[in-house]
């Protein structure tokens, strides 16, 4: 189901900075409190393939999300101590070293679960063990939630595991709905920073249109 329109969940999960803190972050208190948007991105594992690639394009791209009043934050289900030692591990070797964003460590999946990204294929219930059996991976697909200043979710996005992001396509949607707050235009499809935008009424998109002949 859709979070998009509606509040991000309000919980504190575990997280790491890059110094090696141990953190509690409340992904809507950030961005609430600190009267700032959000780029929260979910990645399956450390010390995979594809992940680490994302992680430091998110890194290049930090200062154009500064500009932007915007905070990055990745996510994953593993350990403080593992974002730690990735965060130790330099690029050459599948590291993420010099990444300074923090990492939230969804460890216990309350998060996640309740953002539903989770690849788990079934669960059932175990009579013998009186547990529940999960089929699946149980991490997380390469989720991306885009949050305003009030703490609702104007983006959702899901990738499956193999599907690396292209990060320009966030920093385009976060100037998107700025322009959209700041001016109460709507953008039409490819718009970027510095083009024309529209008014919400038939008139404005006949006229756009036309002038893409």
């Amino acid at each position: 189901m859709s979070l998009v329109g509606k509040k991000f969940p309000s919980i504190a999960v575990d997280a790491i900075s890059e110094m090696g803190d141990n953190l509690k972050i409340n992904i809507f208190e950030e961005a609430t409190k600190n009267n700032k948007k959000v780029l929260l991105f979910w990645y399956p594992k450390d010390f995979t393939f594809v992940c680490p690639t994302e992680l430091h394009a998110f890194q290049v791209a930090l200062p154009e999300f500064n500009k932007r009043n915007t905070i990055v934050i990745g996510a994953s289900c593993d350990t403080n101590e593992v974002h730690f030692a990735w965060l130790n591990t330099p690029k050459n070797n599948g590291g993420i070293e010099g990444v300074t964003y923090p990492i939230l460590a969804d460890t216990n999946r309350n998060l996640s679960n309740i953002l539903g990204i989770l690849d788990i294929d079934s669960t059932s219930y175990s009579e013998e063990t009186d547990s529940i059996i999960v089929e699946g991976s149980n991490v997380t697909f390469r989720a991306t939630y885009l949050i305003d200043e009030t703490g609702k979710i104007f983006h959702e996005s899901v990738n499956d595991m193999p599907l690396g992001r292209n990060v320009n396509e966030y920093l385009r949607m976060v100037d998107a709905y700025t322009h959209i707050q700041e001016k109460g235009e709507v953008c039409p499809a490819n718009w970027e920073a510095g083009k024309e935008a529209m008014n919400a009424d038939r008139n404005s998109t006949a006229s756009y249109l036309s002038s893409m002949n």
